[in-house]
């Protein structure tokens, strides 16, 4: 696919860049450099990681990334979204259970750690663990063995850790929500993913292979873009990232009708939009809270169905209820949110 408006000038052909069919990873900033050296580097060992970054940066794609670099690249890598399986389950899901276990088990099942044995485990959205199971988590990190649910003996794993989280582990250690030995443990060797607007030169790069992703997938042909249109994407803050990125061009080649993507098809979801001013205060923690409390409120507005008003913001339905947890007051019909309990910015 050709650009008529590459922000760079030039009319080669856009490619995903030298990245992408080795780690699958479309860009060639410096920040994406940076991800795959430390790749590189952790994929030749066994250790423990711990990748960081927004919703939306593609912190599955560097766990996956890590998995297939290494030696351990034709056994199993198994993902668990602790956050899209209710905590009264989650625990049966990584470990197992044996028949009898609890009301439900009418048979023995294997957890995703011995699915996982001698491959990868990928624990994604792990800051939103239980404290009661980041204890049995840490044991299987210090002992390598997971006890099923039910069981009377012990069963020992060889496998990697790959956690990931969008949230600041640090901070919740200090709240009292996240077990300060499972942090150490997890955080051998980290690994952040850059927000987009930190690598915006790689914006040209992604837009044409979304746009050839879902013009393949809808069986359309799409040979360009309107003048302006990448240098539109490289000003916008995009607080959804690449994933926000990506449904703006399956949106725009989905609404074109010709060869060429126009200016008009090319919208972004209002919802996912983040003020940079009017803030209410120089206050970090309560401008927080309130731009917490104003996006969970108009996504509300937008659609009265949790999952569907988790879907707008990018989040899973459970990281909803914990929002909704945190700010029980929030009202769709009111003007405006208050923080809490917390007195209002000043």
């Amino acid at each position: 696919m050709r650009f008529t408006g590459n922000a760079s000038g030039s009319s080669a052909p856009a490619t995903a860049g030298q990245h992408f069919q080795r780690y699958g990873i479309v860009g060639q900033s410096r920040a994406v450099g940076d991800v795959i050296r430390r790749i590189e580097l952790v994929s030749a060992t066994r250790s423990t990681v711990l990748i960081t970054g927004e919703t939306g940066t593609g912190k599955e794609l560097v766990a996956r990334a890590v998995h297939t670099r290494s030696a351990q690249r034709d056994l199993p890598f198994v993902k668990v979204n602790c956050a899209a399986i209710p905590e009264t389950l989650l625990e049966s899901a990584l470990f197992g259970h044996v028949r009898g276990a609890f009301t439900d088990a009418t048979g023995a099942q294997k957890g995703k750690f011995s699915l996982a044995h001698r491959g990868s485990i990928f624990l994604d959205e792990i800051g939103t663990m239980g404290v009661g199971l980041q204890a049995k988590l840490l044991r299987v990190l210090q002992e390598r063995e997971i006890e099923p649910l039910g069981a009377e003996r012990t069963e020992t794993v060889d496998v990697r850790v790959i956690a990931a989280t969008n949230r600041d582990l640090s901070q919740l250690v200090r709240e009292g929500l996240f077990r300060d030995d499972l942090f150490y443990r997890l955080h051998v060797i980290p690994i952040v993913v850059p927000p987009l607007r930190e690598r915006i030169e790689d914006i040209p790069m992604l837009v044409a292979y979304f746009a050839d992703k879902h013009a393949t997938r809808i069986g359309k042909s799409i040979e360009s873009l309107e003048d302006g249109i990448v240098q539109s994407l490289q000003e916008y803050h995009w607080p959804g990232n690449v994933r926000e990125l990506e449904n703006a061009i399956e949106r725009a080649v989905v609404l074109t009708t010709g060869s060429t993507i126009t200016r008009d098809a090319v919208t972004l979801d209002a919802a996912t939009r983040v003020p940079t001013s009017d803030v209410t205060s120089l206050k970090l923690r309560e401008n927080i809270e309130w731009m917490e409390c104003q996006t969970i409120r108009r996504a509300l507005e937008m659609s009265a169905v949790k999952r569907q008003a988790a879907r707008l913001m990018g989040i899973s339905p459970r990281a909803l209820s914990y929002y909704l947890a945190k700010y029980p007051f929030i009202d769709p019909s009111r003007p405006q949110c208050e923080a809490g309990t917390r007195s209002r910015p000043d």
